[in-house]
């Protein structure tokens, strides 16, 4: 075996809650019927690579599921496989990027790869990751790391490289208050995508080298690059804007967004969208590939077959989907979704099995699965009557319902009583529950987040591909 991937899937994903307090960060799901690992997965197999490790750790179950369902390869040795922490190395958790892959350093080993791609699980791009490691092979680099042009404001959330002329990393600053701009170009900053190629005994190296340091945190952006790039090891850039996929048009900007954040999240979905956008689903060259569901075509209808039709513009609507004389503009919607008769939604993200009541007006929501809002109920049109009513709502102004969430019409939102603990006790989404005791109460009715929200009462056909 010449190159092993190993896909970084054990974050945590704190700045998403409540979208990740019942599953990990690349389990969340995107873009109506995808999940974010799918990104990652599909350029790794699009690319040809057929040994691949998912290195799993914070509530990886639904992640696990999807990964077994979905994403099998099956003889001559192919295979995608999720390894969740072991502990191999002593009895404690996974304490950084590079600590996660040292404790799993056995399965290279067993391997004898030449070449390692450790990449992140939790990114939404498309690359054609074969392309990185031929410039990888052809420098000889210990150490290749894949590299995207940002703007100065936003490089403090990244890696920050500098490089010289030939490529050649020179510096390179973790989140800096004040990042290194590109020479020339001011304004930009070169960031780290964590993605990277190592050869594979420079990583066996290296990593257990830093093992045995107490004053590291064993991350590969903190400790390990930098390290490497002041021992003169010969360390260079993958520029991102230099990869060419298939379908595509050579001179196209390359889409690469962290969705790190609630807002951050939701505007990749807002872009998915648009007429034109950034990041085209389309391209049947290079797919993206997720769970195949056996739902029926989205429908849409009149109410009772008379008034006024449904109107859908600028939106994406997955299948199983039915939408009854309602009002869809700049909206994702997930599969198996119901929208009651001149609902009106607005700029919204909704995830599968989620129910619209008729007459809704709803602008700037995020739903996580199976939520329901009740007839005639209004969010998003008044700021300070959502921030008092809902206890999740983000720094943009989004309205975020928990899975599993009923929203009446008056009174306080409806949480599905298996949400309560987990949301309650996340540290970040727990705060906004405590500020606020009045303005929730657990389902009445016993309602598990899993539970089906749809109009017939039915049970979800969706829970079998993954629940969470």
């Amino acid at each position: 075996m010449q190159t092993l991937v190993m896909i970084l899937a054990g974050g945590k994903g704190s700045r998403l809650a409540p979208l990740t307090c019942h599953r990990a960060k690349p389990a969340v799901p995107f873009a109506g019927r995808y999940r974010i690992i799918d990104f990652v997965l599909s350029n790794v197999v699009n690319s040809g690579y057929r040994h691949v490790y998912v290195l799993t750790q914070f509530m990886a179950t639904s992640l696990i599921k999807h990964l077994n369902r979905n994403w099998q390869l099956s003889g001559f040795g192919m295979f995608i496989e999720a390894v969740p922490a072991q502990m191999r190395r002593g009895e404690r958790w996974y304490e950084g990027t590079a600590d996660s892959v040292w404790q799993n350093l056995n399965l290279v080993r067993d391997a004898h790869c030449q070449h390692v791609a450790v990449f992140g699980g939790d990114h939404i791009y498309r690359f054609a990751v074969d392309q990185m490691e031929a410039a990888h092979i052809a420098r000889g680099a210990d150490l290749t790391i894949a590299a995207c042009p940002v703007p100065s404001a936003e490089a403090t959330r990244f890696g920050v490289i500098e490089v010289d002329e030939e490529g050649r990393v020179t510096g390179f600053q973790e989140k800096p208050a004040e990042p290194t701009e590109i020479p020339g170009r001011p304004g930009w900053c070169l960031v780290s995508m964590g993605n990277y190629f190592f050869r594979a005994d420079a990583l066996d190296e290296v990593l257990t080298a830093d093992a045995d340091r107490p004053d590291t945190g064993h991350d590969f952006g903190k400790d390990i690059i930098p390290k490497m790039v002041r021992d003169g090891r010969p360390v260079y850039v993958y520029d991102f804007h230099d990869n060419r996929i298939p379908g595509e048009d050579a001179e196209a900007n390359r889409y690469w967004r962290d969705v790190g954040t609630v807002d951050s999240y939701f505007a990749a979905n807002m872009d998915l969208r648009a007429a034109l956008p950034e990041f085209n689903l389309y391209n049947r060259a290079w797919p993206i590939r997720s769970a195949q569901r056996n739902y029926p075509p989205a429908k849409f209808v009149r109410d009772g077959g008379v008034g006024r039709s449904g109107e859908v513009v600028d939106s994406l609507v997955c299948e199983g989907t039915i939408v009854c004389s309602a009002s869809l503009v700049n909206v994702m919607v997930g599969y198996d979704c119901q929208f009651g008769a001149n609902s009106q939604v607005d700029d919204s993200v909704i995830l599968s099995g989620c129910t619209v009541g008729a007459g809704t007006r709803l602008r700037r929501v995020l739903m996580d699965k199976n939520c329901s809002v009740a007839p005639g109920t209004v969010i998003g049109y008044d700021a300070a009557a959502d921030r008092a009513r809902f206890p999740w709502v983000t720094p943009g102004g989004v309205v975020v319902l928990p899975k599993g969430t009923h929203v009446p019409l008056t009174g306080p939102v409806e949480l599905a009583w298996d949400m309560v603990p987990v949301l309650r006790d996340d540290p970040h989404a727990g705060p906004a529950m405590r500020a606020n005791t009045a303005a929730w109460t657990a389902s009445a009715r016993g309602r598990h987040s899993h539970d089906s929200t749809l109009l017939d009462g039915g049970a979800d056909p969706g829970a079998s591909d993954g629940a969470q």
